[in-house]
């Protein structure tokens, strides 16, 4: 097997979906914020995460920026910090500009110089990712930023995946697919392509049909397991 693409999941995975919460918990008078941060964060995630499955399952399909808005709004009113409308919209516009891991940069342009090509996989709608992109300055080392919208419909759905091969006319087993999110790892293995699941917080893995074929702490090996393949 050649791996001639490295294709990443975008949130959780090459950006930091904490960061927003972090960030704003530690401006001037966060102090609400500063207490509940981590339970908000973690919350809103999760919340995200089961929108998505939800409407793909159900059909009722809306952008993830509405997802994600939806979500904070749960997130909000379960750690009693609900109506508070400047801090909502503080949240959600350090959710456009969150931060990339720091192996990130560096490891994508590893990638461009071993001769790989590199995109990235999302449910983000194409202005979230845009702007995450911009804002973390991955621009230049990626070839492709591909989001669901093209298709109508979230992850794990293998119409998603197909959109890899549709862009480049690349094989599955050309595909090295990145993910933080186990579900996705295991959707990705599940469709053909070889997976590494970026497992930061040392989780077991998910019990589901499929496994993925790397397990690493973060994405520092990337370019090492890509040009070996």
């Amino acid at each position: 097997m050649t791996i001639r693409i490295a294709v990443f999941d975008a949130y959780g995975t090459l950006f930091d979906v904490a960061a927003a919460a972090r960030r704003a918990a530690s401006e001037p008078n966060s102090t609400a914020l500063a207490t509940h941060w981590q339970a908000l964060a973690q919350i809103w995630r999760d919340k995200q995460l089961q929108y998505t499955w939800l409407r793909a399952i159900t059909g009722a399909h809306t952008d993830f920026w509405h997802v994600t808005t939806e979500a904070l709004d749960y997130a909000l009113e379960a750690t009693g910090l609900g109506g508070d409308d400047a801090l909502r919209s503080r949240l959600l516009a350090l959710y456009r500009e969150l931060d990339a891991y720091p192996e990130v940069p560096a490891m994508l342009q590893a990638l461009r110089q071993a001769g790989l090509r590199s995109a990235i996989l999302s449910n983000g709608s194409p202005d979230m990712l845009q702007a995450a992109v911009e804002t973390a300055g991955l621009g230049a080392d990626l070839d492709a930023i591909l989001s669901v919208e093209s298709v109508g419909v979230f992850k794990p759905d293998s119409r998603v995946y197909d959109l890899v091969g549709e862009h480049f006319g690349c094989n599955r087993s050309d595909v090295l697919f990145v993910s933080s999110n186990g579900w996705d790892a295991a959707g990705a293995s599940g469709y053909g392509f070889e997976t590494v699941w970026v497992n930061r917080a040392g989780l077991p893995v998910d019990r589901l049909p499929w496994r993925p074929a790397h397990v690493l702490p973060d994405l520092t090996r990337i370019p090492e397991l890509a040009s070996t393949r």
